[in-house]
Order: structure tokens, then sequence, then C-alpha cells
């Protein structure tokens, strides 16, 4: 085999492993790293803690036991377990979340810019869905026991079109996938969209793209 045929395998097998390597969080460098919020100092994760002031409190979390209170006009809660809520969880790659969902909730249609998602039923039946970038759905109907998975970044959403509870469990790779609403996105950024922007992209009179703001300002008083 040639000399510039070695060498364009190895540059291919050289991009390969790098794109791999930054599709998700970066590996730690020590046994631990919890999370140290407060440091001031801005690194892509968080600062770390002494290890000597780090406790089992660090890695520990009870907030996805059981189902939380719903009380939205979506009909759906996410409960998220991640760096945020477990510091140990900081530089490890890995988080969870718990949703539920009351018949006819929706979790609306977002996307994880870190993380791709596993979703396992705890209770109840859903459909689901994800969107890819050439506009195809793909969709199903989960129930308990079922897992479905949505890539990194994709556009995706569940509903509970049951008349009982539903809820999952999901887990991501990474400590703080993040979620990006499309919606309130879109009708409720500070600063806000133009309406001509909006009008034009949904192809609708910007007295509508008003309308549709007022549902999602914040509820005074």
């Amino acid at each position: 085999m040639s000399t510039t045929k070695v060498f364009l395998i190895l540059v291919t097998l050289t991009g390969a492993i790098i794109s791999f390597a930054l599709a998700s969080d970066p590996e730690p460098l020590q046994d631990l790293c919890v999370a140290l919020p407060n440091s001031g100092v801005r690194v892509n994760g968080f600062a770390c803690k002494a290890e000597s002031n780090v406790t089992e409190s660090d890695f520990f979390f009870s907030g996805i036991g059981k189902p939380g209170v719903i009380n939205n006009t979506v009909g759906s809660l996410v409960t998220t377990a991640n760096v945020d809520k477990i510091p140990g969880l900081n530089t490890l790659g890995v988080s969870l979340a718990r949703i539920d969902y009351e018949p006819g909730g929706i979790n609306p249609p977002h996307t994880h810019p870190r993380a791709t998602e596993v979703v396992f039923v705890l209770e109840g039946e859903l459909d689901v869905a994800s969107i890819t970038t050439s506009n195809k759905l793909i969709s199903k109907k989960i129930k308990k026991g079922e897992v479905f998975v949505f890539p990194i970044g994709l556009v995706h959403y569940q509903k509970n079109n049951g008349d009982t509870l539903a809820s999952v469990i999901a887990a991501f790779n990474s400590q703080l996938p993040g979620a990006l609403s499309v919606a309130s996105a879109l009708f409720s950024s500070k600063p806000a969209v133009p309406d001509d922007v909006l009008a034009k992209t949904f192809q609708i009179d910007a007295t509508v793209v008003e309308t549709i703001k007022t549902k999602f300002a914040p509820k005074t008083g």
C-alpha cells in the first residue's frame, strides 16, 4: 500500500475518532469532579469541589421516585436529575429525567442540543415521534416496559392519548443535555423574534403571530 493511501486512511480514522469523541460530554480526567457551580470559574462544565469536602449527598437525588404535580396547559411535567440536582454527575456525561403526562398531555416538540435521549415507559401508553433533517417523521406507540430512542439534536415529542396517567424515565448521554422547546423559542424569546419574521416563516398574518405570543406570555396576578 502506498504512503499516500496510508496517510489518507489515518486521516479518515482520526477524523472519525474525533467526531465520535465530540458527540458526547468529554471524558473525566480524575475519579470525580463534584460540581461547584458558585465558584465563579467558567469552564465547559463546572469547577470541581475539593475532594475533602465531597459527601454522599453530592451523588444522591430522590426527586424522580414518584409522579410530580402537573399544573400547566400542556399536561406534562419534566423532573430533571442532571448535574444541577446531582453535583456528582459533573464530567460523567450522564443524567436522567422523569416525565409525567396526564390524559391528553403532551411534552411539546423540542430538541436536546447536547444529548441523545432514551425513554423507558413506567406506566401508560404514549405516541412518540422524532423528525429527521429530511423531514421524515419516525413515530410509534409505546407502552409500559418499552423503550424508544430520540437521536441527539432532532425535534421530538411525546403525547399521552390514553385515559390514564403515563410516566417515563429518560436517560441522556450528557450531564446537562439542555432542552429547546420549538414553540417557546419562537414565540416567547427575549428579545422577541420580530412578528414579520414569524409571519413570513409560517405564512400567516402578523395579528395571528401576536395572538400566539399571548399564549406564551408569563401569567400575571
